[in-house]
């Protein structure tokens, strides 16, 4: 029995090193692997920099690395310490290359709007719109009244005049309306200035005559002048592009040679982004395998055709170098966005390996450019299209391995089989590419489309066939003028991929609307898929698990009760049916439509505004939301009842001293400080008063470069302290039942759903996924015609 004892001692004294050596072993299995994981571990890095609540000093951000590099001179050494060392290694390097890439591109952003500004400067990048004029992008600036160190690296600004005809190295002049990048439209919601402040972008605005051209740009870096001269030839193509097609199938021609969308119309967009063939317009690894593939093969058939060349030299390698300069060449004029960039770093390292004789290891390929982007680019790892094609990418090869495993390399299908096979890897492949970019949709995006699959058998064909390889003809035949001949079957291609996205976007139940998702369920859902990809062994279906975990979180996300925006003149509140009812508000379609958006709501900003949630006088608007009290004071008049009476107060005026009923009070400096607001309530029976907890952009953002929050300001009396207004009404003439004033009456009291600042204002400035915030003047006036 004694001896028993301590063999049963003995074993549970060994069982944590057993743990720890099957747990080695594990690893040893999958040494070969480990190089896939280090865009990861530095992204691990690179994300709890951005995480951070407030800007670290840079010894603060290197502190993580010194720390590691310590336990690394000190280890012992083994398998499992030297992979999480080194892995630890990896992320102390994301977080210091994260904070090195803020300060290096470190400008100045306006503090403030400025109207009607005189601007000076060199245009380094145009687009055109698809309604009139062009979005220019301005450097070299001398803004009148703003100081040098004030002063912008670059502003965008949206010409609305259809006789600008600047081009990049045009020294410019022009009167414009400029705003500093705008906030998230809500809590949590996608934070333009933090992508103005990667681009350097300190302004953006609109002007509505066109600039005046004063000449041209003399000398500068050299990366400027390679710059404008990148830009010159996009320029020279586009007007070639647009010359042979006429239209919009010009504009989508150009999209896919150029990179530049600014010319296709919303309601194409919308049909390509709702039938799944938005990809198509973005130019990523399938344009870029077509057109460095076909110049591969065209090289390489036409070396072998000359038996002294065939014979003598190494005509695949030349073949490879001739593919790795077309990629290149087609990334400098395609825009370099992330997506292209992965592409084209592929296609090199594809051809690279042919190059020195050694195999194209191809989820090796695709960690190596993942690195490199992420060590460049820090920020890419926010950049929706970076996390989507990469985890598209990675998903398709990691499939491709796993399959080639399972079944071995057969023989050659009849070719009465390669068609089958052609359209069932066309099916297979949009299915693993859906499944895989699902989650980066519905947390970024919030939609899924359900047609993905019979839009792409329809339209991938007549890309491959037809649309790539037709404009691979008109760049090498466009130096001799011809370029026509590529550029019209490419035309006849394009016109039926945007009748198959406009016939299955228009299906019914073709978009799906996903309600937002916590950022908790999309970390596991990533890291389960990052996990199934990666590795080899069994250990892999642990990644199932976590995306299932992630699945089972994500309906879990509570949403807001009430919304308010930045200007304080749109306000929503949640009806008892579940949806968002919203105040009638000028300027607040881009807002309200971001709301709707994230509560994966598919009406419309209009739609929401007809309800019946609020009831509305002349001074401002009452709603009741889970038995609390919500006033809108839209006059001082109100204010006095409004603070005896509410739960939740919103004010246009200074919150008054004594106002000490309401919960919740929002003023007019607590939406300057702190943006949008999201409230939350909760009504507990045992308590007369609501539980409301609020959420802000400000608190969301944090103190960043990017985020700087003003100062607060607590605006006093002469005596000190505010206090309540008198109640008094202005004198005012008569109102009809829907509180307009009579014919020929001008109201003294502000509308409800208005403020009278708001009357004379020029509206804010706002952002889109594809523009720039502010770049359409007329966005107010539209606004408002919506809500009618």
């Amino acid at each position: 029995m004694a001896a028993d004892t301590i063999d049963l001692e003995a074993g549970l004294a060994t069982s944590p090193q057993r743990r720890l050596h099957a747990a080695v072993g594990l690893l040893e299995g999958e040494r070969e692997r480990f190089f896939l994981w280090s865009p990861v571990c530095l992204g691990l890095g690179i994300a709890a920099y951005f995480a951070m609540p407030i800007e670290p000093q840079v010894g603060v951000a290197f502190a993580p690395l010194a720390l590691v590099l310590i336990l690394r001179a000190v280890s012992s050494g083994g398998t499992l310490s030297s992979t999480v060392l080194a892995a630890l290694i990896l992320a102390g390097l994301g977080f210091a290359d994260a904070k090195l890439r803020v300060e290096a591109v470190r400008a100045p952003v306006l503090a403030k709007s400025l109207h009607n500004a005189e601007i000076a400067g060199v245009v380094t990048l145009v687009e055109t719109k698809y309604s009139k004029g062009q979005r220019l992008t301005i450097g070299e600036l001398k803004i009148a009244g703003l100081a040098a160190d004030k002063t912008p690296a670059l502003v965008r600004v949206r010409t609305m005049s259809a006789r600008s005809v600047a081009e990049p190295g045009d020294r410019i002049r022009l009167k414009a309306t400029l705003a500093p990048p705008a906030k998230p439209a809500l809590p949590g919601g996608f934070d333009y200035a933090r992508t103005a402040w990667f681009d350097q972008v300190g302004g953006v605005g609109y002007a509505f005559a066109a600039p005046v051209i004063e000449g041209r740009a003399d000398g500068g870096t050299l990366s400027q002048i390679y710059r404008r001269g990148i830009e010159t030839v996009r320029q020279a193509i586009a007007v070639r592009v647009r010359a042979a097609l006429p239209g919009e199938t010009g504009e989508i021609a150009l999209a896919l040679i150029t990179g530049e969308r600014g010319g296709i119309s919303a309601a194409t967009n919308n049909a390509f982004k709702n039938s799944g063939l938005f990809h198509i317009l973005s130019i990523s690894g399938l344009h870029m395998v077509i057109m460095a593939g076909a110049v591969f093969f065209s090289v390489r058939l036409l070396l072998a055709a000359i038996p002294l060349f065939a014979l003598t030299l190494p005509i695949k390698k030349m073949a490879a170098a001739a593919g790795i300069l077309s990629a290149l060449g087609y990334l400098a004029i395609s825009g370099g966005a992330f997506a292209t960039v992965r592409s084209a770093l592929m296609i090199v390292i594809i051809f690279g390996a042919v190059l020195i004789d050694r195999p194209a290891l191809a989820l090796r390929n695709v960690a190596l450019a993942a690195f490199l982007i992420l060590a460049v680019f820090p920020e890419s790892l926010l950049d929706a299209g970076f996390q989507m094609s990469f985890a598209a990418v990675t998903a398709l090869i990691a499939s491709h391995e796993f399959v080639s495993r399972l079944l071995g390399r057969g023989s050659r299908p009849h070719p009465a089989l390669r068609v089958v096979k052609f359209f069932g890897e066309i099916v297979s492949s949009t299915l693993i590419a859906s499944v895989a970019v699902a989650p980066f949709a519905a947390y970024n995006f919030h939609q899924s489309q359900q047609y993905a699959v019979l839009a792409n058998m329809i339209a991938i064909p007549i890309c491959n066939i037809i649309v790539m390889p037709a404009a691979l003809v008109a760049f090498v035949l466009m130096p001799f003028g011809l370029e026509v001949l590529g550029l019209k079957p490419m035309g006849w291609g394009i016109d039926g991929m945007t009748w198959c996205a406009n016939a299955v976007g228009s299906l019914p139940g073709a978009v799906g609307h996903i309600r937002e998702i916590p950022t908790i369920a999309f970390a596991l859902m990533l890291a389960g898929g990052v996990w199934l990809a990666l590795w080899q062994t069994r250990v892999r279906l642990l990644g199932a698990a976590l995306v299932l975990v992630g699945l089972i979180v994500a309906p879990w996300m509570p949403r807001p009760d009430i919304l308010v925006g930045q200007k304080g003149e749109l306000v929503a509140v949640r009806e008892p049916s579940g949806k968002l009812a919203a105040l009638p508000a000028k300027g607040s379609k881009y807002d309200l439509d971001r709301w709707l958006e994230y509560d994966g709501d598919d009406r419309s900003a209009s739609e929401a505004q007809h309800s019946a949630a609020f009831s509305c006088d002349a001074v401002g608007c009452i709603a009741h939301v889970k038995g609390a009290v919500i006033a809108i004071a839209r006059h001082p008049a109100a204010v006095t009842d409004d603070c005896g009476n509410a739960d939740v107060l919103m004010l246009d005026i200074p919150k008054p001293a004594d106002c000490a009923v309401p919960v919740t009070v929002i003023d007019v400096f607590d939406r300057w400080r702190n943006g949008a607001y999201a409230l939350y309530l909760d009504q507990n029976e045992a308590s007369p008063q609501p539980h409301i907890r609020v959420e802000t952009v400000a608190a969301h953002r944090g103190d960043r470069p990017w985020s700087r929050t003003p100062p607060p300001h607590v605006p006093r009396t002469p005596t000190g302290r505010a206090a309540l207004p008198i109640p008094r009404i202005l004198d005012a003439p008569s109102l009809d039942v829907s509180g307009q004033s009579s014919p020929g009456e001008q109201p003294a009291v502000a509308k409800p759903g208005s403020t009278a600042a708001a009357d004379h204002k020029p509206s804010e400035l706002r952002p889109t996924a594809d523009n720039d915030p502010g770049e359409d003047p007329q966005a107010a006036a539209s606004d408002a015609s919506d809500a009618q």
